[in-house]
């Protein structure tokens, strides 16, 4: 488009400057020719100048393929993350091209695919990476924010480098092989903070106010030695092997050591929903919440102890948290694994599920719950609450909005997804207020 309207522009140009001068009885002015003069000398000086820039945009483009074809020069990238004071983690490319010529008055743009063939937006390599006690280039580099519309991990499938005029005239590609993977964390929110137990005793740590049981009877066994209560012997144990063991009774100890948490992605609806928007932006206010009630259970002085109902293979060199946050970025809903099969309760002490929970399922379990369990309940419809009057407002004065939510937000009230989920919310909302167990509401 930029070719197209330069070339308009420069044929107008050219023929208001060599069109015909008017007759001397027509235009008495005796500055007209040298007027003219001085705007074809800026003319042709402006078509020298976006000619210059093209032709060193093709030099460098010549000259980068020269190099990735003998050296194997190709785009490196590397990503990070920076927290900010909201509690969200920015995305931070940088990439790093050596040897290569940037155009004289021309740039050099980069480009990166992911996951199945989706673009990002260009970003641009501006800054200079000098040599070691030198003035001499060594490589352009630069540094840009990603916004990416999802909390999960992305899969690089490979990029492209732009080799672009002053005017962007020409925008000349080179494909580039780029791989690996990066991922976008989750987002504190406001916590809700509930008084939590632990329910498991592993260590003799933190002593806790009321009694938990531990581990004995029916689970581990011992040695006979002398001293033991022979009425706990073993005696099926003795029959077939002829070794006496004794069980190990149940103590209740007033110490508790590690705090089990749970948070459900079980989603109890059509399967073609999942691939909706709607269920996409309920899934990243879920991860926000759930990495929110992690980070309040972190903080406390138990161990705490993220059970997750997927599983991933993760590096190893990650710390307990950095797994966990990345477990709970790359969680899908799912529809296997049921919230009473993954929920344990007598070990787990928090529990939190979203707007897509079975309410019969959840009945089941909470039925079996104490009323030292805390449930969360996010209702994820609660992403998509905004002010309807404002925004139809926004939507005919403005332009509409161009991220994904809101333009979601702008549907949702007519949405017949929206019925059933506000309609499960308030079951839902009855059931967590007939158990026993002490809930909270995201």
């Amino acid at each position: 488009m930029n070719t197209v309207l330069v070339a308009v522009a420069a044929i107008v140009v050219y023929w208001l400057l060599y069109r015909p001068l008017p007759k001397a009885s027509q235009d008495p002015s005796p500055f007209l020719p040298f007027i003219l003069l001085m705007a074809k000398m800026a003319f042709w000086f402006v078509l020298a100048v976006v000619a210059f820039s093209v032709l060193s945009t093709l030099f460098s483009w010549i000259y980068y393929l020269w190099l990735k074809r003998t050296q194997k020069i190709i785009l490196q990238v590397d990503f990070s993350h920076a927290p900010t004071k909201s509690g969200a983690h920015n995305i931070y490319l940088q990439s790093t091209l050596e040897k290569v010529r940037r155009p004289v008055l021309g740039f050099v743009k980069g480009r990166l695919f992911y996951d199945d063939h989706l673009l990002t937006e260009k970003f641009p390599l501006l800054s200079d990476k000098r040599k070691a006690k030198s003035f001499l280039r060594a490589a352009i580099t630069g540094k840009s924010k990603f916004n990416l519309p999802d909390i999960k991990e992305y899969e690089l499938k490979g990029g492209f480098i732009f080799f672009e005029d002053m005017l962007h005239l020409f925008s000349l590609a080179v494909r580039q092989p780029v791989s690996g993977h990066f991922y976008q964390p989750p987002v504190l929110q406001q916590p809700e903070e509930k008084d939590v137990f632990p329910k498991k005793t592993e260590a003799l740590d933190v002593r806790i106010d009321q009694m938990r049981r531990g581990e004995g009877e029916y689970l581990n066994y011992k040695d006979f030695e002398a001293g033991d209560d022979v009425r706990r012997i073993v005696w099926k144990v003795y029959a077939k092997n002829r070794d006496l063991v004794v069980r190990i009774p149940e103590m209740f100890e007033p110490y508790a050591s590690h705090l089990y948490f749970y948070a459900s992605f079980h989603a109890a609806v059509r399967t073609q929903w999942l691939t909706e928007d709607y269920l996409k932006e309920m899934l990243n206010y879920y991860k926000n919440q759930v990495w929110t009630v992690y980070d309040t259970l972190s903080k406390k002085e138990w161990e705490l102890r993220y059970i997750p109902d997927q599983s991933f293979h993760l590096p190893e060199h990650l710390s307990v948290s950095q797994r966990d946050a990345r477990i709970i970025s790359n969680s899908k809903w799912q529809g296997e694994i049921s919230v009473s099969a993954y929920f344990r309760p007598k070990q787990g002490a928090v529990l939190c599920i979203s707007s897509l929970t079975d309410p019969e399922d959840l009945r089941n379990l909470l039925n079996q719950c104490d009323e030292s369990t805390v449930v969360y309940f996010v209702k994820c419809s609660q992403v998509f609450r905004n002010i309807v009057a404002w925004t139809w407002i926004k939507r005919l004065i403005f332009l509409p909005p161009s991220d994904r939510l809101g333009k979601l937000r702008a549907r949702w009230l007519f949405s017949p997804l929206r019925l059933n989920i506000r309609k499960r919310e308030k079951e839902i909302e009855a059931i967590l207020k007939e158990s026993v167990v002490r809930s909270g509401v995201l």
